[in-house]
């Protein structure tokens, strides 16, 4: 059994402590928290964009503590789960590799490529796993495309088109703060360019173009220049001040033998699946495949799956490599300053 610290009880803290009950092999053995009436388990105040909202918990057999030393310092925590603020991640994953454990951070894996590039580096000096939680290829329409394209059944990846776009998210303090989350580029979009990552590898230069709110872009256009001329990929996120759709995203994906499309929407209050996963095949054919459960928090379950498997293995999983995270943050970071720049960007 992996005994399990989450550090910081939000909404994605609260997110993780749920999502492990669905995950066999681990339990959540400590919580680190300051706010007292969370530590003790009044989660009530707590809210966010999906799953269930914050209610009383039973935290009985679970070890609390209200600082960070105190909670690596407990010899049966096996795996520290970071659900902090993006600002924070670096010093805490950073104490918590040099403290034994293996960690796993929420995405994104920090603010500054610097601050990832140190937590690499912190990993591989003290032999411990450092796993980011980008869950996007664990949601069943990103696995399913992630399987079609490496799998190779339809030949390789010629190119595709991301969207991510959300209403201002008034419920999250911080989010235009380049200092706190980093804005839609960091917050939002970070999830598709770990994607782009993973399936296209790095790119040489980005183009972006999009306006500035603030020190952050607000909302914007990409496209990733990779040394394959052939291999065209572009993509568009941020936030807009209309409350009527507070999410979307959606991929159009083409491989040599097939196009992938999918898109899905929040209208108001309710889900509008506009496309559910279709594959367009050469000969005509127009397919849609039975897809596992699109429950949010079982996504999370699958990625958590993952950790603990890699911590039993004691082998770095491809999909939550720090590497990969740190790269999809350089890419952030360079989309920002095309647009800032208003001109291509080498990667």
């Amino acid at each position: 059994m992996i005994n399990v610290g989450i550090v910081g009880i939000g909404f994605m803290g609260m997110i993780h402590y749920l999502a492990y009950q669905r995950v066999r092999g681990a339990r959540v053995g400590a919580i680190c928290e300051l706010d007292s009436a969370r530590l003790a388990g009044d989660w009530r105040a707590i809210r966010g964009n999906f799953g269930p909202p914050g209610r009383k918990m039973n935290l009985r057999g679970i070890a609390r503590y209200g600082r960070l030393d105190d909670l690596l310092a407990d010899p049966h925590v096996d795996m520290v789960d970071i659900c902090l603020p993006p600002a924070d991640h670096a010093g805490a994953v950073v104490a918590a590799l040099r403290a034994g454990k293996h960690v796993f951070c929420e995405k994104p894996i920090a603010l500054k490529p610097a601050d990832a590039r140190r937590m690499v580096n912190a990993a591989r000096r003290a032999r411990k796993l450092l796993m980011i939680g980008h869950v996007l290829p664990f949601f069943p329409e990103y696995r399913y495309a992630y399987r079609a394209i490496t799998g190779g059944r339809y030949g390789r990846m010629l190119g595709g088109h991301f969207k991510r776009v959300i209403s201002n998210p008034w419920w999250k303090d911080g989010f235009y703060d380049p200092q706190c989350c980093g804005g839609p580029m960091i917050d939002l979009h970070i999830h598709d360019a770990h994607f782009i990552r993973l399936v296209c590898g790095m790119p040489r230069a980005v183009h972006a173009t999009g306006r500035m709110r603030g020190e952050v872009v607000e909302l914007f256009s990409t496209q990733f220049l990779f040394n394959d001329p052939a291999l065209m990929v572009t993509a568009s996120s941020g936030a807009i001040g209309q409350q009527g759709r507070p999410f979307c995203h959606a991929y159009e994906i083409y491989l040599e033998r097939a196009t992938l499309l999918f898109d899905f929407a929040t209208i108001g209050k309710k889900p509008a699946l506009a496309t559910p996963v279709t594959l367009l095949r050469n000969d005509g054919r127009v397919t849609r495949p039975k897809l596992i459960s699109g429950d949010p928090l079982d996504a999370f379950a699958r990625e958590l799956t993952e950790a603990v498997r890699s911590v039993r293995a004691r082998k770095a999983s491809s999909l939550l490599d720090g590497e990969l995270a740190r790269d999809a943050l350089i890419l952030c970071q360079r989309q920002t300053q095309s647009v800032r720049r208003g001109r291509c960007v080498r990667v």
